[in-house]
């Protein structure tokens, strides 16, 4: 038996990085995926590879979180397991920083985030049952430069986290957060060479992580294996500022 056999699974920012490699282990391991992203073409495509659907979401919205756990609803069965993992950088210095690049990025990752587990935590308490995933970022434990909005955003997330799982934890729901530390991505390898070596200087196993090395945790705090873990924060950085 596979670790999410049956399981209906919701990614949000699913069609592409971490959350398209969440969603194939998922798949992999027996789940219904179901993808949501504001690409929804993107989404689309992506799901298509992996047996499930896609979505267009804005997680901004609470219409649109609603309207895509219900398509999940209509298409395999209730949420069993969400992860919060859309999201955007807007990066500036605090002097330089829009009101609306704060606002964007606070958004996406914070208000996104609670539109996500409020929905799924009222169809899961129903039911007895579920588990809910937020990625937030090792941003938000010790703040980066330039990322005044991003890293107050998922410092949010830990704290969000932890306040839904003291409130779930009776009705058998799950509430759990990944903190990344630099992982390989389109958007990270962008960076430039300088910034990319200071950071992997910081990390004591000597590398960037892969996206499947997320993945595989959220794998564990999406099953059974972590049956009896609630409100608790796993950092996934190599060892970076631990």
């Amino acid at each position: 038996m596979s670790l999410l056999t049956d399981r209906t699974a919701v990614v949000t920012g699913g069609a592409q990085g971490i959350g398209y490699a969440i969603a194939e282990l998922f798949a992999a391991e027996g789940a219904h995926v179901v993808l949501g992203d504001l690409d929804g073409d993107a989404a689309a495509r992506a799901a298509e590879k992996l047996g499930g659907i896609g979505v267009r979401c804005d997680v901004t919205k609470a219409s649109d979180v609603d309207a895509l756990l219900a398509a999940a609803e209509d298409t395999f069965s209730p949420v069993d397991v969400l992860v919060n993992n859309a999201g955007i950088t807007r990066d500036a210095t605090l002097r330089t920083m829009t009101e609306d690049q704060f606002d964007q990025v606070i958004n996406v990752h914070l208000k996104g985030s609670w539109n996500g587990v409020r929905t799924a935590a009222a169809i899961m308490r129903e039911r007895s049952r579920g588990s809910i995933v937020n990625i937030s970022s090792l941003s938000g434990k010790v703040g980066m430069v330039g990322q005044t909005n991003y890293s107050a955003a998922k410092a949010g997330i830990v704290g969000l986290t932890k306040a839904a799982a003291k409130e779930l934890a009776h009705h058998g729901v799950r509430v759990n957060a990944i903190q990344p530390g630099l992982i390989r991505t389109a958007m990270t390898e962008a960076m430039p060479a300088k910034v990319w070596d200071q950071k992997m200087a910081e990390i004591p196993m000597r590398r960037a992580g892969e996206v499947g090395e997320i993945a595989s945790v959220a794998l564990f705090l999406a099953s059974d294996l972590s049956s009896y873990m609630t409100g608790t924060v796993l950092e996934v950085t190599g060892g970076r500022f631990m």
